[in-house]
């Protein structure tokens, strides 16, 4: 995205939008964008690409609480109460396309009577929070759930946790944007155009010069990479790197898991989530190392070893994937949706690990701000400008 802006751009038709990303996050803001009457462009090299092709796609707005993240909570939960409505509008949108969305819950395990107790923490926190998960013994999630190990010693049913398949929901979101009239560039961004102090488009990396009233970036982890951003507009996300494992269910194994199933072991976050076509994903490390998207050994062994200890039989299973990619984390890790201190700039990025789950509320929040220019209440707490005010205090 650094590369010099080649000379002499070739001029292409004005948009009232430019969204600039084509991973599920870009992809549904154009579409909603498009849906509501305005003239769309997007541009990614692999529209349908990014973060997506690598994520479980758990919608797990109660067993992925954390301590501390209360507001974003109150996001998650809106756009899980979205999802049955937006997958049956997006398939019709979409042609048909099936984006593997399964109501199957989730059992959050403990192995440890350390595990017991972090989970008993966690379900007082839940239970505060106004949320709905059952406390189960060990001999009540094996009832549930033969396939674990016999030394669980309890453990969390939140049925209201659901997923999807993010590699079909980010085929069915290109599909739509086609279909609505989004015009599709394939070719990455290189520079943002700024024209009389306000966002103007992009120099795209073949030459191409788009030029739009409002740009979106929504490039994931490389958000903040996209040159001709003005410094008191720059973008503080960075790619956090995930590791996952796919593994085949063999027909006669079937049915192994019915639901997600994830625990802490030694420390580490380890879940397995099974599909309906048979496959089992298993993941995701969480490792700040840069831009690398190494597979590693280390990695691999971890999910794998720390899977087993929840599901002994995974090890007679096929390994067919593994792969790594780069989830955009925020200095709070929390998502930075709408305008920036740039005019014209608006930001849908730095969703971290629920881009999958944020789906539906990012496009319809984006939506929203470009066609009235105002922020919907339940995102302004989630303003790229709070990073600027912070910023602003500090030096006061």
């Amino acid at each position: 995205m650094h590369a010099s802006v080649r000379s002499g751009p070739t001029e292409s038709g004005r948009s009232d939008v430019l969204v600039i990303g084509g991973g599920i996050i870009g992809l549904v803001t154009a579409w909603r964008a498009a849906q509501r009457g305005l003239r769309t462009a997007l541009c990614d090299p692999a529209p349908g690409g990014g973060a997506a092709q690598v994520a479980a796609g758990m919608l797990a707005a109660v067993s992925e609480l954390h301590y501390g993240e209360e507001t974003l909570l109150g996001l998650n939960l809106a756009s899980a109460e979205r999802y049955p409505q937006f997958v049956a509008e997006l398939a019709e949108a979409s042609g048909g396309l099936d984006i593997g969305y399964r109501s199957c819950g989730t059992l959050a395990v403990a192995l440890d009577a350390d595990d017991r107790l972090h989970l008993r923490e966690l379900h007082a926190l839940q239970s505060r929070c106004g949320l709905e998960s059952q406390w189960l013994t060990g001999r009540e999630c094996r009832r549930l759930e033969p396939m674990l190990a016999p030394g669980v010693r309890g453990g969390l049913r939140a049925d209201g946790d659901h997923q999807v398949d993010p590699r079909q929901l980010a085929a069915a979101l290109l599909a739509a944007c086609e279909r609505a009239g989004v015009a599709v560039h394939r070719s990455g961004a290189e520079q943002l155009t700024v024209s009389g102090d306000r966002a103007a488009g992009a120099v795209l990396t073949d030459g191409t010069a788009l030029h739009a009233d409002q740009v979106v970036l929504a490039a994931g982890s490389l958000s903040g990479r996209l040159a001709g951003v003005p410094a008191d507009a720059a973008v503080p996300v960075r790619p956090v790197k995930g590791q996952v494992v796919r593994l085949t269910v063999p027909p006669a194994y079937r049915p192994f898991l019915s639901r997600t199933v994830r625990a802490v072991v030694r420390g580490s976050q380890v879940y397995l989530v099974p599909r309906e076509n048979g496959e089992l994903v298993v993941g995701a490390t969480s490792e700040e190392l840069g831009w690398d998207t190494t597979v590693t050994a280390g990695g691999v062994y971890e999910l794998l070893r720390d899977a087993h200890e929840l599901v002994p039989g995974i090890t007679e299973l096929p390994l067919v994937e593994t792969q790594a990619g780069l989830r955009p984390g925020s200095p709070d890790n929390a998502p930075l949706l709408g305008p920036t201190e740039l005019p014209g700039l608006h930001l849908a990025t730095g969703h971290y690990r629920n881009g999958v789950l944020l789906t539906p509320l990012t496009g319809d929040v984006m939506a929203e701000v470009l066609t009235t220019g105002e922020l919907p209440e339940i995102a302004r707490p989630f303003s790229p400008r709070r990073f600027t005010a912070a910023r602003e205090e500090s030096l006061a």
